[in-house]
């Protein structure tokens, strides 16, 4: 099969009529920048809580923080995103459900992506803090207990500082694995950056320059995340915890 190469079909208008097809894919990269951001410091902060629950010393706490743990990340990430698209507006109050299903586009579609991806992140970055945080020495508590501090202050000003420090190296991947996972919103008509990619290559019939362009710019944006985290890493590294030692 002879396929007809043609880069210049990034400066072609697209069927908008207002933008260049390369302007689409820049698009799509920023709503994907977008609901990757968003669903990762809204994952960081719930799977902190959970993480905590999982480690706490109330039997209860940690019932709840597994019930959490186990349902989110044993439902399919596709399989989530239905629910939260399709599924959510209807068994919501009649006007909660009504309010959602008439948000303008691409709000209505970017809400049910931030928080299926919220969601289903919070549950592996619970388990990432949770190991974290067991990976510490018990006297780490006990110290902090002993100088008057309460649990959740010990939390706050020991436990927790030290073991975001060790799972450093997880959270960038799980970084990167959100902004990978945002592609599946394209399934309820975000049109983020692959979505916009299967639509230009829908439009145009170059299939191989709109999903190479994609991938190029999912490298350029992961690369980006990495170089930053690792510069992260080093800087908050703490002695004999991560590697402190090691040269830029």
């Amino acid at each position: 099969m002879k396929y007809d190469w043609s880069w210049g079909i990034f400066l072609e208008m697209s069927p908008d009529g207002l933008h260049t097809y390369l302007q689409t894919l820049l698009i799509g990269a920023g709503w994907t920048l977008a609901l990757a951001l968003s669903a990762w410091v809204y994952a960081l902060l719930l799977g902190s809580v959970v993480g905590v629950l999982r480690t706490a010393q109330s039997r209860w706490a940690n019932f709840a923080g597994a019930c959490y743990v186990e349902l989110f990340r044993n439902i399919p990430l596709l399989v989530q995103m239905f629910l939260w698209y399709f599924v959510l507006p209807e068994v919501l109050p009649h006007a909660w459900g009504v309010a959602i299903k008439q948000m303008p586009q691409p709000w209505g579609q970017f809400v049910p992506a931030l928080l299926c991806l919220g969601f289903y992140g919070a549950a592996r970055v619970a388990e990432q803090l949770r190991a974290g945080i067991q990976s510490l020495p018990r006297g780490q508590m006990q110290a902090a207990t002993a100088i008057g501090l309460t649990p959740v202050q010990a939390y706050r000003y020991v436990i927790l500082p030290e073991a975001y420090r060790i799972v450093l190296p997880p959270l960038t991947s799980e970084f990167m694995g959100t902004i990978k996972y945002s592609s599946v919103a394209l399934t309820i008509g975000l049109l983020e950056l692959t979505g916009q990619a299967r639509s230009m290559q829908e439009f145009s019939f170059h299939i191989f320059e709109a999903f190479s362009a994609a991938t190029l710019i999912y490298l350029l944006i992961n690369g980006v995340v990495v170089l930053g985290m690792r510069a992260l890493e080093r800087r908050v590294a703490v002695p004999g915890l991560i590697g402190s030692d090691r040269k830029a």
